[in-house]
């Protein structure tokens, strides 16, 4: 009789999705995981260049006790500060990568630094490349998830040409986009 009911209310679930517009649909996709049952413990985005740029790389989110870190290996930089974020879309189709979107702000917060109370969820700061155009980066961040509203998992990781200024609304003004990268669950994951 158990089995009867689950497989009754699974076929009501079903019929309620299919039935919903498009509008609809993307809130029932930020409730409903990816794969029922999967426990992400960690993500990766491969940064591909952006039209014009030779900028690559890899971002690794772990969970870890207290949030997810990140660590970033970046190569092809010009030397200094470049603006570093999550995006809204993991679509990096655009030559430019604007398919991306804006900022993750799930939220609606103003725009700041990755150690601000209010900021945007995927605002992570800055990268900071060498002068042979390398950049690391690896910090622990409280806002990013793998699960509910601040999902990154599908979101797109880039990396803007110059300095985020970390005030500047809505952006931190930090150019161009040379890289971008879908992040998606790391196969390690159980």
């Amino acid at each position: 009789m158990k089995y009867h009911k689950s497989v009754l209310l699974g076929s009501l679930f079903l019929i309620m999705i299919s039935g919903m517009d498009c509008e609809k649909k993307e809130s029932v996709e930020k409730i409903v995981p990816v794969e029922l049952g999967r426990i992400v413990t960690k993500a990766i985005a491969v940064l591909h260049p952006t039209e014009d740029s030779n900028v690559q790389g890899t971002v690794t989110f772990t969970k870890v006790a207290d949030g997810i870190e990140i660590i970033a290996d970046v190569r092809g930089l010009s030397p200094g500060k470049h603006g570093f974020h999550i995006h809204e879309y993991g679509d990096c189709s655009a030559l430019d990568a604007t398919s991306a979107g804006g900022h993750f702000n799930p939220e609606d917060m103003p725009h700041g630094a990755p150690t601000d109370k209010k900021r945007h969820v995927g605002d992570l700061g800055n990268l900071m490349a060498d002068s042979e155009g390398k950049a690391h980066y690896q910090r622990v961040d409280r806002q990013i998830s793998f699960s509910g509203i601040h999902s990154i998992i599908g979101l797109a990781v880039i990396i803007h040409q110059g300095e985020d200024d970390l005030t500047s609304q809505p952006t931190g003004n930090a150019g161009p986009r040379v890289a971008c990268g879908v992040i998606g669950i790391d196969e390690t994951t159980k």
